[in-house]
């Protein structure tokens, strides 16, 4: 036993500095963040080492804090580091909705080929068999934007 603790004790030695120097260099936040995450695990490692030598339990809410720590650390860094499209965050106007479903509506109806019957292609695999792209899907379904929507003048 006390050969595989010098050889696990020795491996996270490595590790923790191998971390500690990664977050030194960076470059980034994240190289960081990652790096420090890789070293909270290798002290928990080392605690949970000891605690397996020495045969004490006392150690384990030192381990669930630490634990904790580095989860909760590491989201919520995760979490602010996160990009987010422009714009997308932002709460809208009832006058930005209206506009955009206006020219959504708008679009639709001036689109020249929704006047024109059209098949639905069904996809194929690359042997080229058919297959169905939904559950439940029935075979022969409507062929034609007609079939789905009935005649133009029903509308």
């Amino acid at each position: 036993m006390t050969v595989v603790a010098i050889i696990c004790g020795t491996m996270l030695v490595v590790a923790a500095i191998l971390a500690l120097v990664r977050a030194e260099r960076g470059p980034s936040m994240l190289d960081r963040t990652v790096a420090l995450d890789v070293f909270v695990t290798a002290l928990v490692g080392g605690i949970v080492l000891e605690s397996a030598v020495s045969g004490r339990l006392d150690t384990l809410p030192i381990l669930v804090v630490l634990s904790l720590v580095g989860f909760v650390g590491s989201v919520t860094i995760a979490r602010f580091a996160a990009v987010e499209p422009e714009g997308e965050g932002r709460v809208r106007t009832a006058e930005e909705v209206a506009q955009e479903e206006a020219a959504r509506a708008g679009h639709d109806i001036d689109h020249p080929m929704l006047d024109e019957p059209r098949d639905l292609i069904e996809p194929k695999d690359p042997k080229g068999t058919e297959h169905s792209t939904t559950i439940g899907a029935i075979p022969q379904a409507a062929k034609t934007v007609q079939d789905i929507t009935g005649p133009k003048e029903e509308r």
